[in-house]
């Protein structure tokens, strides 16, 4: 039988960790008064026989509060009402007879008390912010129907032509405070919309719901340019701010347009008049307003069923908490205590009820064509059950791979394939292709084994990510796609090694490397619902926000995605050698080095060395824009730096000569400090000197302090691989590109530990702010005239 501590902590929501009943602390302060209680009846029955007057006082006593313990009881709450400097009812109880006479029990009751008016107000606060939230979603849900209302009627009137349905748009009045130069962006993104909407919407829906607020509108706010999405638009005699979707890159370079001196806004703004102009809200700016209100409902309902399961579980708590006390004093505290439980605010208020009950009723009505089963698959999502047949596979595949594997090793080293200066055909063409493969597998293997170390230590991964869990990889999923597909790699490459060992010519079987990645890479494109379709176009999704960061908001997981792009260098140069290799037909003529002597191909290895580290530097420069915080500028400062050390790190390994080596020792010494000062402190929160936790933060997911010294060591030594670079060590007889595969392999696994303390920290401060939901953007906000 599980014991109530560990189901508790198992069901609670870890981001409101802080604010549930602290069960354990009140465990032990029912333990000191159990430990009281054994103290004061050993010395008890120690002094019955020398001090006969203790019995008589004693007796004294009890005639003297027998009355009033038939009155009130053994204890008595009592209740401070809200006042206006105090919102909430505050309990305090005061203990009668015989509890006095131990401080163990005040502090208890003191702490039960501590407790029950922290849950109150934990309780009140939430309940106030979604119940804000409900009536602003409903305020929105009426403007989008009046909206929606007006453009039906436009159309039954015929206003468009038949074969121009998807421009038919409802005319609304720009006020007067906008400028001119606005509208110009305006005409802009009418054209824009127009032209979207004649295109397949196949990627739209993969954008996140904050990427729907991005901004369009340029201001200045404290010297610096700062983006906003509000558009004041007149509809049926009403001041609407309208947030319009900023979904495609060509309207953010609109925004960057207008990053000009004010006096040349002004200049433009007389030029073209200020008398306003026209904004058309089209079928697919409501389709878009539609989907954010949608999305609001869906958090909103989810953070009210999050509310409920805060109320059951710290009424749980109280229950057994108060049980036990009894069971340990042998006082009927319970039936008192819990009455007055039972009738605080957090149990006896019945607003998110209604307010959960008014939000699915018009989910179902507005959202779902009063289809309940549909509208529960938004509102309740039910999670995939996990098959034994995976586990299954996961088995077969493995024991698979390390036969082929140690079939694969045994007979390479039996030709001597790794051996320096022998078959370097067979190590420039095909080994390239194993060692992408295995450095992108590995990757992906550790971060199943970040995903279950998430859920050990309940880290909310997916709210993080916003990830749909109903759709988002398990870490068995992951498990199997790692060892089904390096049991086809490694199974392929031993074919292929086989075959050369049985007579067949280089020529011959060199395509078969090639027909391996054409095969992954369509599986990767492949359009079916087929093989994790849904994982496989988020992740295309991701990488396309990276390639083209600067012109899309950012958000966790693309910078996430970003960080483990940078440590895979190696293995984006050897899938540019190998894409070279066979592109140019070399592998017909075996002439392995005409990529090398290219000079496209040697200024591209340049490019590739550095584009991570460019791409994740936009982003920051992104974020920056968007937030204002210059902490993201510092971040820029530190992939720059590493940026140049791999630039230079490639000029040396075409040069070799003192010089470039100088270089590369002061650029990559001054990279690696610069990354471990963010590792630690900016991005695992560490090194904070006025912790409790010397050297670490004040909240630590893991119960032993020296897993995080350990991996700051660990750290430590694994950012110092670049040192390869200078020593130029070597494994006995081992080919270089079997030592660099080691050295990159080792960078993967710091990028694995790097990503479990990462999150944790994020988790961190999601819990500090009790973040469990998102807050979605709306599209409208009416303001005042003034405004």
């Amino acid at each position: 039988m599980v014991k109530f501590s560990k189901q508790f902590e198992g069901q609670l929501i870890p981001e409101w960790k802080e604010a549930f009943v602290d069960y354990w602390q009140l465990k032990k302060g029912l333990k000191k008064i159990q430990l009281s209680n054994n103290t004061n009846n050993i010395s008890n029955n120690h002094q019955s026989i020398s001090a006969p007057k203790s019995i008589i006082s004693s007796l004294r006593n009890y005639s003297l509060y027998s009355n009033q313990h038939r009155e009130h009881g053994p204890i008595q709450v009592h209740r401070k009402l809200a006042s206006s400097t105090i919102r909430d009812d505050m309990y305090e109880t005061e203990l009668l007879e015989q509890f006095t006479e131990t401080d163990a029990t005040k502090e208890f009751f003191a702490c039960l008390d501590q407790q029950l008016n922290k849950v109150n107000k934990f309780y009140r606060t939430k309940e106030e912010e979604f119940m804000e939230r409900g009536d602003s979603l409903k305020k929105q849900m009426e403007i989008l129907l009046e909206l929606k209302s007006t453009f039906l009627e436009k159309q039954g009137k015929g206003v468009c032509s038949e074969d121009s349905k998807e421009d038919q748009s409802i005319s609304c009045t720009f006020s007067n405070e906008e400028d001119s130069v606005r509208n110009r962006e305006l005409k802009e993104e009418m054209h824009e919309t127009r032209t979207d909407d004649k295109k397949e919407e196949s990627f739209s829906d993969s954008h996140r719901v904050d990427e729907v607020g991005k901004s369009m509108q340029v201001k200045r706010e404290d010297g610096k340019l700062r983006t906003n999405t509000g558009r004041i638009i007149n509809c049926h005699g009403k001041n609407l701010r309208i947030n319009i979707p900023s979904m495609t890159p060509s309207r953010t370079l609109s925004a960057i347009t207008y990053l000009v001196p004010e006096d040349l806004l002004n200049q433009s703004s007389r030029k073209c008049g200020t008398e306003g102009g026209m904004i058309h809200v089209n079928k697919k700016r409501l389709h878009h307003a539609e989907k954010m209100i949608k999305g609001g409902f869906i958090e909103l309902y989810k953070g009210l069923g999050y509310l409920k399961v805060y109320r059951n579980l710290n009424m749980l708590a109280f229950l057994k908490i108060l049980k036990k006390f009894d069971k340990v004093t042998t006082k009927q505290i319970l039936p008192i205590y819990l009455k007055v439980v039972e009738s605080s605010y957090f149990n006896s208020s019945d607003k998110v009820m209604k307010l959960a009950d008014e939000v699915e009723e018009l989910f179902v009505k507005k959202f779902a064509e009063d289809n309940r089963r549909k509208a529960m698959k938004y509102l309740r999502p039910s999670q995939a059950k996990e098959s034994h047949a995976v586990t299954f596979f996961i088995g077969l595949f493995t024991g698979c791979l390390l036969a082929l594997l140690a079939g694969y090793v045994i007979m390479a080293h039996v030709t001597g394939l790794y051996r320096p200066q022998q078959h370097s055909i067979y190590m420039e063409t095909a080994y390239p292709v194993l060692s992408m493969f295995s450095l992108m597998f590995l990757h992906f293997f550790l971060y199943g084994c970040n995903i279950l170390a998430w859920r050990k230590t309940r880290i909310n991964y997916s709210f993080i990510f916003e990830l749909a869990p109903a759709k988002d990889l398990k870490y068995r999923d992951i498990f199997l796609i790692c060892t089904m597909a390096m049991t086809t790699v490694v199974g392929v490459m031993l074919l292929h090694l086989i075959l050369l060992t049985k007579g067949y010519s280089f020529a011959q079987v060199q395509y078969i490397p090639g027909l391996l990645l054409l095969a992954f890479l369509l599986i990767l494109m492949c359009p079916f619902n087929i093989i994790y379709r849904s994982s496989r176009y988020r992740f295309l999704c991701v990488i396309k926000s990276i390639v083209l960061s600067p012109l899309y908001k950012v958000v966790m997981l693309d910078f996430f995605m970003a960080d483990q792009l940078c440590s895979q260098v190696p293995m984006l140069r050897n899938l540019e050698y190998v894409t070279c290799y066979y592109i140019t037909g070399s592998y017909k003529t075996q002439d392995y080095g005409y990529c090398m002597r290219t000079k496209h191909y040697r200024d591209l290895a340049y490019a590739v060395s550095f584009l991570p580290y460019y791409w994740r530097a936009m982003q920051c420069a992104r974020r920056w824009l968007d937030e204002g915080e210059r902490s993201h500028l510092v971040n820029l400062g530190k992939y720059v730096s590493a940026m140049l050390a791999a630039g230079v790190k490639v000029a040396y390994e075409k040069d070799g000569s003192v010089v470039w080596l100088c270089l590369v020792v002061i650029m990559s010494s001054a990279a690696t400090m610069y990354q471990l000062y963010w590792d630690f402190v900016k991005d695992w929160g560490l090194l904070q000197i006025n912790s409790k936790n010397p050297l670490l933060r004040n909240e630590l997911m893991l119960h032993r302090k020296a897993i995080y010294y350990f991996s700051m060591g660990l750290n430590l030594i694994l950012r110092l691989a670049w040192l390869q670079t200078v020593l130029h060590s070597s494994f006995e007889n081992v080919d270089y590109r079997v030592t660099s595969l080691f050295l990159a392999a080792l960078e993967v696994i710091r990028r694995g530990l790097w990503n479990f303390y990462r999150l944790e920290n994020e988790h961190v401060n999601n819990a500090g702010k009790f973040r469990a939901v998102k807050t979605v953007p709306l599209p409208f906000h009416e303001v005042d005239e003034e405004e």
